[in-house]
């Protein structure tokens, strides 16, 4: 089987709208999180998210262009457009007719749906413009970034909740590591923040009414977070024939269903994940020097993925270094995996390693070795991004450092 690079890197977050800003902001430990402004936050039980700022759709699509985009479109079709740039990578004819894209949302047209909604049963309007299914769709991403760039081959998206992007970059890897694509646009993108939709998450109770402190004693819950990571994969001989800049080596995919409970984990399903992706890659657990964990911040997620941890790692967890980048860009949810992504291969290409933000205090319930508020610098050979869904729908990704 083929060894697959990544090649390229393309962000729009709460911590900045390219890659270079994103690791800026997401290296020094600063937090995105903040108040609410995109809706009236009145009538919800908290004010607080990690928005996507400064960010001009205009400057990136014409008019005619934008009456078919969801915002959750504008994120992703941004990012793959500065992960290409960032690759230099050319798509001759015969590259296209054997490159796709694979994306993952777990909403896709949220905002337009929303105000559909709004439009029928609040203004009780009976007439609607012709865009509103194409703006909604999952897809919508994937087809608009294939018809850009005139890629033909294998494209579409993945929607598992949470663990959308974790499982639609997995399977761009599979397809370019077995030969069927050579090259692959893959990541995701969200935007969640309408009122119809954080009414739905007030009512579950797990969003937290300040911050978000994954791993701290005093955490409080999840913080709502929006935007898109994308990336150019492709396999290392192409990207060393091209004299390409390679970021990272993406070595494995593991994937599990807990098949336990809509919405309480189960550390054995965390732990069959991300063995799946070490052994999927041949990595040795020794290697293993950094996770990016899922940290969601909720009491049930953090003690059970710390719990997780130990029962692969054994003993080597002590020397892993752990973070949740959630802390400063929120969780985007079908997203989430894309940023972290994100966060990982740079960690690992800059050698240093994101911190975990708003830390307070060590919980005896998460015995792993947080990166507590400010960054580290370290060499690790290898990391693991994992990625834990609603419904038990579990995807991890395993990485080495180029």
């Amino acid at each position: 089987m083929r060894r697959v690079v990544v090649t390229g890197i393309g962000v729009v977050s709460a911590l900045g709208n390219n890659a270079e800003d994103f690791w800026a902001a997401v290296s020094s430990g600063r937090s995105a999180i903040g108040p609410i402004t995109k809706v009236d936050t009145t009538d919800l039980r908290f004010k607080n998210a990690a928005e996507v700022r400064d960010f001009d759709p205009s400057a990136h699509f014409d008019d005619k262009s934008l009456l078919w985009l969801d915002p959750f479109s504008h994120f992703g079709i941004v990012a793959a457009r500065e992960a290409v740039a960032d690759s230099r990578i050319t798509f001759t004819d015969e590259l296209r007719d054997r490159a796709g894209v694979i994306t993952g949302s777990c909403l896709g047209g949220k905002e337009t749906e929303d105000n559909l909604f709004s439009d029928l049963y609040g203004a009780k309007k009976s007439r609607f413009p012709p865009t509103v299914i194409p703006r909604v769709m999952s897809n919508a991403v994937a087809s608009q970034v294939s018809m850009e760039h005139g890629l033909t081959g294998a494209t579409f998206t993945i929607s598992t909740a949470c663990s959308s992007a974790n499982h639609a970059i997995g399977q761009a890897f599979w397809l370019v590591r077995q030969g069927t694509l050579d090259a692959a646009i893959t990541g995701g993108s969200e935007a969640p923040l309408t009122l119809g939709h954080l009414k739905a998450w007030e009512s579950m109770r797990v969003v937290s009414q300040d911050t978000c402190r994954p791993f701290s004693k005093d955490r409080s819950g999840m913080i709502l977070g929006e935007g898109g990571a994308m990336f150019v994969i492709e396999t290392l001989d192409s990207a060393v024939a091209r004299d390409a800049k390679i970021y990272a080596e993406i070595t494995g995919f593991g994937m599990s269903a807990d098949a336990h409970h809509l919405t309480m984990p189960l550390v054995e399903g965390a732990a069959k994940a991300m063995r799946g992706a070490l052994s999927d890659g041949n990595t040795d657990p020794e290697t293993v020097g950094y996770i990016n964990a899922h940290g969601t911040a909720t009491q049930a997620n953090d003690a059970m993925e710390s719990n997780a941890i130990r029962l692969v790692f054994g003993e080597h967890a002590d020397n892993i270094l752990v973070s949740s980048t959630k802390s400063m860009h929120g969780h985007a949810l079908g997203a989430a995996g894309a940023l972290e992504a994100a966060a990982t291969i740079l960690g690992l290409h800059r050698k240093l390693l994101p911190p975990t933000a708003n830390f307070n205090e060590p919980d005896p319930e998460c015995r792993v070795n947080i990166i507590k508020n400010k960054a580290i610098a370290s060499e690790p050979q290898a990391a693991l991004s994992n990625s834990f869904a609603f419904g038990g729908l579990n995807a991890v990704l395993a990485f080495k450092r180029w």
